[in-house]
């Protein structure tokens, strides 16, 4: 699982692996940084490159991005989102599912609250991953964050889903026999 924390000067990038239950392991991690007074086109073309070679490296089943969901700096929040969306691309070019998961999300998975600050995010992914140190800059811990939550909601996310279509097809079909019988019961009257 590869899990991403977009950004335009730091884009942390993690893989980690998924066992039983929810033992998880460090597989990668790193921060990709472009200068900030690079031209856009080349700081996402360095990101795409990076995520690229990643996604070749570690082959990864899916991929975790944070959503980009609001932010008080437009210009920060629009390069934020168009670094997700080149991360979105190069997953999507490999047929490799990509979900977006909110900083609150990730938050309250790893370390039980969706209000958890940096140092408690950084804390919790080091010890759940047994890391010897903790990773820096917190976009990489965050990366990391992201992909151990994506392993451990996802399975719950498929089910539900599958659920809901079940439910789907069962009330369609619900539909269908109701329509059939007040048909029928419309001819018997006539």
């Amino acid at each position: 699982m590869l899990g991403v924390d977009p950004g335009l000067t730091r884009c942390g990038l993690g893989v980690v692996d998924g066992g039983s239950g929810r033992a998880v392991s460090c597989v990668a991690v790193d921060v990709v940084r472009t200068p900030a007074d690079a031209a856009l086109a080349s700081r996402l073309l360095r990101i795409a490159d990076a995520v690229e070679e990643w996604l070749d490296r570690y082959r990864p089943e899916a991929v975790a991005v944070e959503r980009v969901f609001s932010q008080h700096n437009v210009r920060t929040a629009m390069g934020t989102a168009q670094a997700g969306g080149v991360v979105a691309l190069g997953a999507a070019r490999r047929g490799l599912p990509v979900v977006f998961h909110t900083p609150s999300e990730m938050k309250a998975a790893v370390t039980g609250s969706g209000r958890a600050d940096k140092a408690q995010v950084t804390d919790m992914v080091t010890r759940l991953l047994g890391l010897p140190e903790k990773p820096s800059p917190a976009d990489a811990a965050d990366a990391l964050g992201l992909a151990i939550c994506h392993l451990w909601r996802e399975p719950m996310r498929a089910r539900l889903a599958e659920a809901e279509a079940r439910a789907a097809e069962l009330a369609k079909k619900h539909r269908a026999r109701l329509a059939a019988a007040a048909k029928q019961a419309k001819g018997a009257a006539r």
